[in-house]
């Protein structure tokens, strides 16, 4: 086994491997491998930290870091980094490789000059390199209440002494959402590969429409012109490719806040209507179909 930093000839390699190790595991297809394609060349990533791993000469692992950041109460940004994608080929999963790669890897972060590192993952796995619950650090995920402990958001401060105390919140770099954000881009990129049918599996991430935001199941998922299922949006948002009402992302606010008693209901919490509509105008922008539409807005552009 030898690691080693990726070359510029390993690229359509390690986005195959990372396809192959991501697809169906998370969500119903992936979306990692076109990350990564378009990461290499943003500000944000990291080639110092940017690794393949190989057995018998065949690469069967990768793992990757980028810069990010903390927002403190006081509304100072504290340097952090994060990582991921990480793949371990499905070959050889479960045989000890991911934790070597991850473990060589964060020495080299630390090395760096990493103080802190952020990323979502099964604490049951990176638990074994010294992760802990974010929470516990005082630091917040951005889409998550403060109070909440969010079982996928992890943390490990790389260097002793750095987070001195700091309470912030943690949103994942942009990068992270370039397939969102470049939709027919992605699917330009995707057709590159051959054709893998996508599935819901048990232990898969939560989904939600990239619309209203409620949670997805495979019976009420939208409709694509040929009949075909998409995976992005419930079936009341999108049908038959199209989105089934021409709203504001305001407007989808004042709809869906109706549905307050059901949140409350879900979440032990007693919001009012209006406090509700709050919550989710402070969502949206988060989610697919408001993404763009909320940037132009703050940039003056048009309205979401």
């Amino acid at each position: 086994m030898h690691i080693r930093s990726e070359q510029p000839q390993d690229y359509r390699a390690v986005e195959n491997l990372t396809r192959e190790a991501f697809w169906n595991v998370y969500r119903p297809g992936c979306t990692e491998h076109f990350v990564l394609n378009r990461y290499r060349n943003n500000p944000d990533f990291i080639p110092e930290l940017d690794f393949v791993m190989e057995e018998d000469g065949k690469i069967i692992g990768h793992v990757m870091y980028s810069k990010a950041e903390i927002i403190c109460e006081d509304g100072a940004k504290l340097p952090a980094g994060t990582l991921g994608p990480i793949s371990i080929h499905p070959d050889y999963k479960r045989k000890g490789y991911g934790l070597k790669l991850l473990q060589y890897s964060l020495e080299k972060a630390r090395e760096h000059g990493i103080g802190v590192l952020c990323m979502e993952g099964n604490i049951a796995f990176y638990q074994h390199a010294g992760f802990v619950l974010a929470s516990s650090l005082k630091i917040h995920y951005h889409s998550e209440p403060k109070e909440s402990e969010v079982p996928y958001f992890l943390a490990q401060e790389l260097i002793p002494g750095y987070l001195d105390g700091l309470e912030g919140t943690y949103c994942p770099p942009k990068g992270y959402f370039v397939a969102d954000e470049h939709p027919k881009a992605f699917e330009a990129y995707e057709a590159t590969f051959p054709k893998k049918e996508k599935r819901w599996q048990e232990n898969q991430l939560p989904q939600f429409c990239q619309s209203c935001g409620m949670p997805l199941t495979e019976t009420i998922l939208g409709t694509e012109a040929d009949g075909s299922r998409n995976y992005d949006y419930c079936i009341y948002c999108y049908k038959d490719g199209a989105f089934t009402g021409n709203f504001t992302m305001e407007e989808m606010a004042e709809f869906c806040a109706q549905f307050v008693g059901q949140y409350n209901e879900h979440t032990g919490q007693s919001l009012t209507r209006k406090a509700y509509k709050a919550l989710l105008i402070k969502y949206y922008p988060m989610l697919k179909r408001w993404r763009s539409a909320a940037e132009n807005f703050a940039n003056g552009l048009s309205r979401p």
